[in-house]
C-alpha cells in the first residue's frame, strides 16, 4: 500500500479542481503546451522527411542510378558497354542517352530546353520517365518521326500541346557560303509529362536517341549510358568497379553525387529544425515546474497533515513527482496522437485549404516540389515522445523536492 497511496493522491492532485483556480489552469496549460509542442515536431519531421522521400523518388524517376559518359561527350560502341554493365550482378539495366541543349519555338513563344534523346524500351528500364506522362505515350518516340515529349510546365509555358509542332533550334550552326546558319528541326509534341519538380518539368524534353544522334551529327555514337542498380545507397561504388571492369577511360557519376546538395541541406534543415523544437518542447515541458511549485504552495496543509500521520519526505516527493509525470505523459499521448493525426492527413488538410482560401503554400515557379507531403516514421515518433516524458520528468523533480522539504509545524501555524 505503500506505493498506491502516493500515486492516488498525486492523480487526485491532477483531477480535482483546486481552491485555487488558476493553478488548475495553469496545469491544464502545461498539459495543452506539451501536447502542442509534441505535436508539432512530429508534423515537422514528418514533412521534412516527406520532402527528402518525394526528392528522392522523382529525382530517381528523371535520372538514373548511375551514369557512365566519356569524357570528350561521345561514348564509342556504348553497345559493348550496355552488355558489359548488364553482365554485372549488381546492375538491373542500362539504357544509352544523348544529351543537348538548344531553342524550342511555337508560334511567337520561345524556351530554352535540355534535350535527352532516349530509347523508350530501354529507357523505361532505369527510369520512371513512362509513368509520368500524362497526355501521349514515351512509346511515341520512334527513330524517324522527330517527335518529341515535354515536361507539362514547358509545355504551359510554349503554351503547346499534343499534337502541335514546334521548332526547335541548336546553337551549333551549319557554315554556308552566306555564313553560319543556325540548325533547325521541326518536331511534333506526342506527350507532355509531370514529375512535381518545377526544374525538370520547366527545362527537359525527350527525343528518340536516333533523331537526336542525327541532330547532333554524333554518327551514331551516345553521350553515355545510365544504369539501374540494385541497391542505390551504393550505386557509386557499383558504377565504378562496372567502369573498371570494362577498362576505364570514362565519367562515372551517380545520383547522390549530382544531387548531394539537395540531401544534405535537408538533412540540416532537419538537424537544426529538430533542435528549435525541441526547445519548444523543453518550454513546455519546464512549465511543470511551475506549476507544481503553485500546487506545492497550494498543498501545504495537505503536506503537513500526511506528515504527521507518518509521511516520510521520499513519500511527499513521489506524490508531486506523480503529478508532474501524469501531466507530461497525458501531454505527450496527446500530442503523439495529435501529431499522427495531423502527418497522416496532411496532404487532405493543405489541399482543403488552398480549395477554400485559394491560396498556393508551395508555388511550383519557387520551390522545387510543389507539393507538401510527409513521411511519418515510427523511430522519429518514439524518439520525440522519450525525450518529452524525460524533459517532463526532470521538470518535476526540483518542485517535489521543495514540497518534500516542507515543515508541518511551520505549514500548520496559521492555520
Amino acid at each position: 500500500m505503500a506505493g498506491k497511496y502516493e500515486l492516488w493522491i498525486g492523480s487526485r492532485y491532477v483531477r480535482s479542481g483546486s481552491s485555487n483556480g488558476f493553478v488548475s489552469l495553469i496545469s491544464a496549460i502545461s498539459m495543452l503546451g506539451i501536447t502542442v509542442a509534441v505535436a508539432v515536431l512530429i508534423l515537422v519531421l514528418s514533412v521534412v522527411n516527406g520532402f527528402e522521400r518525394e526528392l528522392q523518388d522523382r529525382l530517381l524517376a528523371m535520372t538514373a542510378h548511375a551514369t557512365i559518359e566519356h569524357g570528350d561527350g561521345r561514348l564509342q560502341d556504348w553497345r559493348i558497354w550496355v552488355e558489359q554493365a548488364e553482365e554485372h550482378i549488381d546492375v538491373a539495366a542500362a539504357a544509352p542517352f544523348v544529351n543537348g541543349q538548344g531553342l524550342l519555338l511555337f508560334g511567337e513563344r520561345l524556351s530554352g530546353a535540355q534535350f535527352s534523346g532516349i530509347d523508350p524500351r530501354l529507357e523505361s528500364r532505369v527510369s520512371s520517365v513512362d509513368d509520368a506522362v500524362f497526355d501521349g505515350e514515351l512509346a511515341s518516340l520512334q527513330p524517324g518521326e522527330f517527335n518529341i515529349v515535354l515536361g507539362v510546365e514547358l509545355a504551359d509555358e510554349l503554351r503547346a500541346s499534343v499534337g502541335d509542332k514546334v521548332t526547335l533550334t541548336l546553337a551549333e550552326g551549319i557554315v554556308t557560303p552566306a555564313g553560319i546558319m543556325p540548325r533547325t528541326r521541326r518536331f511534333t509534341v506526342s506527350g507532355i509529362y509531370r514529375i512535381g519538380m518545377y526544374e525538370f518539368d520547366r527545362r527537359v524534353a525527350f527525343v528518340n536517341i536516333e533523331d537526336s544522334q542525327r541532330l547532333f551529327r554524333l554518327s551514331g555514337d551516345v553521350s553515355g549510358i545510365r544504369l539501374a542498380v540494385t541497391d542505390i545507397y551504393q550505386a557509386s561504388q557499383i558504377v565504378r568497379t562496372v567502369a573498371l571492369e570494362a577498362g576505364g577511360g570514362v565519367l562515372v557519376s551517380d545520383w547522390t553525387r549530382r544531387h548531394v546538395n539537395f540531401f544534405r541541406s535537408i538533412q540540416i534543415t532537419k538537424s537544426i529544425l529538430f533542435v528549435i523544437m525541441l526547445m519548444v518542447v523543453a518550454v513546455a515541458a519546464f512549465n511543470i515546474v511551475s506549476t507544481l511549485v503553485m500546487v506545492v504552495k497550494d498543498k501545504q496543509s495537505d503536506i503537513a497533515i500526511l506528515r504527521t500521520v507518518g509521511a516520510t519526505p521520499a513519500e511527499i516527493l513521489r506524490i508531486f513527482v506523480t503529478q508532474g509525470s501524469i501531466i507530461g505523459v497525458l501531454g505527450t499521448v496527446g500530442g503523439v496522437i495529435l501529431g499522427v493525426l495531423l502527418s497522416l492527413n496532411l496532404e487532405s488538410i493543405v489541399g482543403f485549404m488552398e480549395a477554400t482560401f485559394g491560396i498556393k503554400f508551395l508555388a511550383a515557379d519557387v520551390y522545387f516540389i510543389s507539393d507538401l507531403p510527409a513521411d511519418l516514421r515510427t523511430a522519429d515518433v518514439v524518439q520525440i515522445a522519450a525525450i518529452a516524458l524525460v524533459l517532463a520528468l526532470l521538470s518535476t523533480l526540483y518542485p517535489a523536492w521543495r514540497g518534500a522539504r516542507t515543515s508541518p509545524a511551520d505549514a500548520l501555524r496559521y492555520e
